[in-house]
């Protein structure tokens, strides 16, 4: 989505060129790899945070473009919708204090942010949905001011042909349309990068498909979809189908969606490359001037542009990453699985539970991507979309030594098995100890009281209901107190449920 595309008309003979391109990109790329020319292992993490604007009132605000002119800082930036924002963080070296500059970071850019949002009545929430979002809040007239999203939707709806169909069924159903993928821009999401090197790809990513449901099930933050309660993590099965640009013909074929979880662990990042080019046909077949073939012969560092933009249109949970750096190629594993929130610890102690239980996952001697099907991986994730804290998952039995998989509840899984391997991995990492015990800590808090944002959203909203309150008004009123207390910034597991004092609840005729 960050690509740089200029609005423009597309061909047939655009379409036939950008796909010979990409064939030659993915040949250079098996080269770079045969000859290992990439980058020396640099122990680099980047992290990426979609956020949400809305007001005093808990209502999203279509501004994104006036709250960005006054935050003028280049680590921020539009995404898809107009309530929309993205934070970069830039990329840092594993080790140290890293957890804990992160953090600061993110409070110091984060609380700039939402001062400067606040000067034309919005605000920064960092929420995977907003609870208060309408279906008439995601239009095309309210994608970003930005050729590249016109021309994405332009090509995913002549794709589709058709209006795109969301029907999610979780405590309750949404059944909509959409004649535009405008209904995507709801979900925001933390996306973690890892710099691997070529030899190390394969591992960190079958590592990081195990682990995404387990991610899911102690992060799920988006219960809500446009006033209906659906699964504890609303955004796969939302991004699932706000971008499916198969007709139901082709959903019956067992065509793949460009969402995706994958079907397969792999042996190479060249894999999954290949495969995005072999299932998905190009959406944005805009051509480069480069020969990329006769830079990587003249000794050059090819940017690869077609194979990376064709790429950033195939949405994988863990998704694989080709860039360049200083002169030199590198790969990264993109973790997408996350939502945003709730609050910068929490943010922070995610990243710590990823980062080092992947390093853990990844260098075992017995994989556990070895005991457990590929097709378990995918089920655990969609389990744990559905019932968050409460997810019971399948994983290979008795722990890292045993034979076969057995079903355990996701809080137990955590607790006992891949919480220490996390710190073990953090260790490896040589992160300081006292950061990882207390982010960690983050996590195993919210097992002992089976909470997460989701959790917390949804018995408050119903505290609220109880309390008198008609479904719209308990939705704004939970987000109201959501953006409060992710505000003052202690973890989600410690938060109080519902509102502090009846004097202080919204209007009950409301």
């Amino acid at each position: 989505m960050g690509e740089k595309v200029e609005s423009g008309g597309t061909g047939l003979s655009d379409r036939q060129k950008y796909r010979a391109k990409l064939q030659q990109c993915l040949a250079v790329l098996g080269r770079l790899l045969g000859e290992k020319r990439f980058d020396r292992p640099r122990n680099l993490m980047g992290l990426e945070i979609e956020l949400n604007l809305a007001g005093s009132d808990g209502m999203p605000r279509m501004m994104n473009a006036e709250v960005l002119e006054r935050i003028a800082s280049r680590d921020f930036q539009t995404e898809l919708g107009m309530f929309n924002l993205e934070v970069n963080i830039a990329p840092h070296r594993l080790g140290g204090r890293v957890l804990d500059q992160l953090a600061e970071e993110l409070r110091t850019g984060l609380g700039y942010a939402h001062r400067k949002a606040n000067e034309v009545d919005a605000g920064i929430v960092m929420i995977g949905i907003l609870p208060t979002l309408s279906l008439d809040d995601v239009v095309s007239t309210n994608l970003s001011d930005a050729d590249r999203y016109t021309l994405l939707n332009d090509q995913m709806v002549a794709a589709r042909g058709e209006d795109f169909a969301l029907d999610i069924e979780g405590v309750e159903r949404l059944t909509c349309s959409s004649p535009s993928i405008a209904p995507e821009s709801a979900c925001t999401s933390v996306q973690l990068h890892l710099q691997v090197t070529p030899d190390r790809f394969a591992d960190v990513w079958n590592a990081a498909q195990c682990v995404a449901a387990v991610q899911i099930a102690v992060g799920a933050n988006a219960p809500f979809l446009f006033g209906k309660e659906l699964w504890r993590e609303s955004r796969p099965p939302l991004f699932l189908q706000a971008t499916d640009t198969r007709p139901p013909e082709l959903q019956a074929q067992g065509v793949r969606p460009r969402t995706w979880f994958g079907e397969r662990w792999i042996d190479s990042a060249y894999d999954l490359f290949e495969e995005n080019l072999r299932y998905f046909p190009p959406l944005l077949p805009m051509s480069d001037d480069e020969d990329p073939l006769q830079v990587l012969d003249e000794g050059g560092t090819p940017r690869l542009a077609e194979l990376v933009l064709h790429n950033g249109t195939v949405y994988r949970w863990n998704r694989p990453v080709y860039d360049v750096a200083d002169g030199l190629p590198h790969l990264r594993v993109e973790n997408r699985v996350l939502p945003a929130g709730p609050t910068v610890t929490d943010v922070v102690a995610n990243a710590a539970f990823y980062y080092g239980l992947v390093r853990a996952l990844a260098e075992d001697d017995r994989p556990v991507w070895t005991r457990l099907p590929f097709a378990t991986a995918e089920q655990n994730f969609e389990t744990a979309c559905r019932d968050g804290i409460g997810a019971r998952l399948r994983w290979p039995r008795g722990g890292r030594a045993g034979n076969g998989v057995a079903e355990i509840s996701a809080v137990r899984l955590v607790r006992d098995e891949l919480l220490p391997l996390a710190a073990a991995g953090l260790d490896a990492w040589n992160v300081e100890p006292a950061d990882r015990d207390f982010y960690l800590g983050v996590i195993e808090g919210r097992c002992e009281r089976r909470v997460n944002g989701a959790s917390w959203q949804v018995d408050t909203y119903h505290r609220a209901q109880e309390a008198g309150l008609r479904r719209e008004a308990a939705l704004a009123a939970t987000t109201r107190r959501y953006a409060e207390l992710m505000h003052e910034g202690a973890p989600v597991h410690t938060w109080p449920v519902g509102f502090p004092a009846p004097a202080r609840m919204p209007d009950l005729s409301a």
